[in-house]
Formats: structure tokens, C-alpha cells, sequence
């Protein structure tokens, strides 16, 4: 079966995106499967929202702007998203992205298969400068909110997709709840993330039989601003991912939590490392720095889990899932 219906959720919160969500939200418009709704959600920012709905005002039910229903942060803006969806299928992509003709096609084709509750795509950066910085890994690439090396080609299974480019049943919320509001990016500006990664693997136990697959051709371009293009906000972001992977850790267990980290940092990232010193030895810009960067990375997002693990010992507490209840 084919054209199931989708809802496509964007979570805006910033009017310095303005031109950036116009683009995400009319590649969806261009889709060669049409979505039945665009929902943007603004996160507690009421004249960003009024400018959106008088921009809308004409689009009628095709696109739709709602105020986050829950506390600020992108998991209740997804969430806000879920409960007011449509669609069979809700589909997630980010406020500075923009999809490719075929996106929801290539999403909609994996759902042939009922066991799939899920299935992510392929994120690639599209940097401010024009070009990648020479010292800056592809097998950090999630640093940016981007698909990185090291995730297998083509249609595959996967422990969770990548939440700026992702689509599930709506069957799989009612099954596991929404994302977690006490993890990824809230109101302060720490860079955390991990919420799709958690939601995955909660989606995992509550549908044991369930299949989750990234497939890459479902493509967007992800803009990378040349403030995140920096050692700075690299070194800023894997800590936050240490952070984030405790919570993640402490939600669903280590041994879920990490599975996929175990084989990232054992085979791929000495990988990297093999290869930037190669080019370093043959004189090719960057090795150096693309070793020292992974590096880097490990040391610092492994600070980052350490400290979070212990925070999350001493102050407890649990995650709140909602709204995501039955579609408007």
C-alpha cells in the first residue's frame, strides 16, 4: 500500500530562522508525495507564532501553526506536534533544513512493511563557508545535527533514527509516549540532545517485534552557520552529548543506552584516527586536526557522561512523555 497520509512537524523558536523555516516548509510543499499538513510549532515566542499565522493565513489546513503546548524545549514542541497530527505517519524535520523532492516518497515506501514503526534519513551539511572545515571529522557529523561516517549505506535497520529527519506511525506513540521533556534542547543555550535516541529505545521494549530503519535516500540539507562550524561549539557540543548519554543511560539502561556508542568508539572512531594521521603523512590538509578533533571528542563527551552520571545519581527524578494523545 502506498500514499499513506503524512504530517510533517517543524519546531521553530527563533525569528533569526525566519527565512530558514519559510525554506523547510515549502520543501515540504514540493513534495512529489504530498504531505496532507505542515505543522509548525513556535516554542513560547508569541509574536514569532502571530508572524507565522498571518504568513499562513491562506494556507488553510495544508499548513497550520500551534504555540508549544508544553515547557520550552524541542521535545514538547515535537510532542505538541504529535497530539495535534493527522496524518498515519508524523515526520520530523528541522526549522534549517530543507528535504529533497523525494522525501516523504522514499519514508512512505519503507512503511510497506508493517513491522516498521519507524524510519530516519540521510542529513547533509550544508555549511555557511561552502565547504567543510578541513580539521572537522566526518565521523562527527552529529555535531552539527548531520549524518556521520560510520552509519551504514543504504535501507538499514538501526537502534533509533536521527530526529531531524525522521518519520513514525502514529500507532508507536500510543505505544511508548512522546519524547522525553527532560532531555535534548531546552530553554538554556547547553547544545544537549539524545531525545529520538531515547524515545527509540523505549519504542523498542513496548514493541518488541518492532523494526526501525534509516534509509538514505530520504535526503535533507542541513544548514551548518559558521558559529557551529568552530572547535569551540564542537568541543561545547560533544560534551553535551556525554550529558545527554547519561540520561539517556539512566532512562533506558546502559546496556541499550550505549549499544551503539560501544561500536562507534571502538571501530569507528580509531578508524578516523588511522586516516587523518595518513593524510597527515601525505601532506593532505587536515589530517592533523581531523585526529586531534576525534580525540578531542571522545575526551570531552566522555567528561561530559562522567559528570552526568554522577548528577543523575545525586538529584534522581524521572522524564515526562506527554501530550501526545489521540490526533485533533
Amino acid at each position: 500500500m502506498r500514499g499513506r497520509r503524512f504530517s510533517v512537524v517543524i519546531c521553530a523558536y527563533t525569528d533569526d530562522r525566519w527565512e530558514d523555516v519559510l525554506a523547510a516548509v515549502e520543501s515540504v510543499r514540493r513534495q512529489s508525495l504530498p504531505a496532507l499538513e505542515t505543522l509548525l510549532v513556535v516554542d513560547h515566542n508569541e509574536p514569532l507564532r502571530e508572524r507565522l499565522a498571518a504568513r499562513y493565513a491562506d494556507a488553510g489546513e495544508e499548513v497550520r501553526v500551534l504555540a508549544n503546548a508544553g515547557p520550552r524545549g524541542l521535545s514538547a514542541g515535537r510532542n505538541t506536534g504529535i497530539a495535534a497530527a493527522r496524518g498515519d505517519i508524523v515526520a520530523f524535520l528541522d526549522d534549517d533544513a530543507v528535504a529533497e523532492r523525494d522525501w516523504l516518497r522514499w519514508f512512505d515506501a519503507a512503511y510497506d512493511d508493517p513491522r516498521v514503526v519507524a524510519v530516519g534519513g540521510r542529513t547533509v551539511p550544508a555549511w555557511a563557508a561552502g565547504r567543510r572545515p578541513t580539521w572537522f571529522p566526518e565521523e562527527f557529523d552529529w555535531v552539527v545535527g548531520c549524518t556521520y561516517r560510520g552509519l551504514p549505506a543504504g535501507r538499514v535497520r538501526v537502534r533509533n533514527v536521527l530526529g531531524g529527519n525522521a518519520s513514525f506511525r502514529r500507532g508507536a506513540f500510543d505505544a511508548a509516549g512522546g519524547f522525553a521533556t527532560g532531555i535534548g534542547r531546552g530553554g538554556d543555550a547547553r547544545p544537549l540532545g539524545c531525545e529520538e535516541t531515547e524515545l527509540c529505545i523505549r519504542l523498542g521494549k513496548a514493541l518488541p517485534d518492532a523494526v526501525l530503519l534509516i534509509d538514505d535516500r530520504a535526503v535533507i540539507h542541513h544548514k551548518v552557520p559558521a558559529a557551529r562550524a568552530t572547535y569551540r561549539y564542537f568541543r561545547a557540543r560533544a560534551y553535551a552529548e556525554g550529558l545527554s548519554k547519561a540520561l539517556v543511560a539512566r532512562s533506558v539502561g546502559a546496556g541499550k543506552g550505549l549499544e551503539t556508542e560501544r561500536r562507534y568508539t571502538t571501530r569507528v572512531l580509531p578508524a578516523g584516527v588511522a586516516r587523518g594521521l595518513r593524510d597527515f603523512l601525505l601532506a593532505r590538509p587536515g589530517g592533523a586536526g581531523r585526529a586531534g578533533a576525534i580525540v578531542t571528542g571522545v575526551v570531552v563527551a566522555a567528561g561530559g557522561y562522567l559528570r552526568g552520571s554522577l548528577r543523575t545519581r545525586r538529584e534522581g527524578g524521572g522524564f515526562s512523555y506527554g501530550p501526545v494523545g489521540a490526533p485533533s
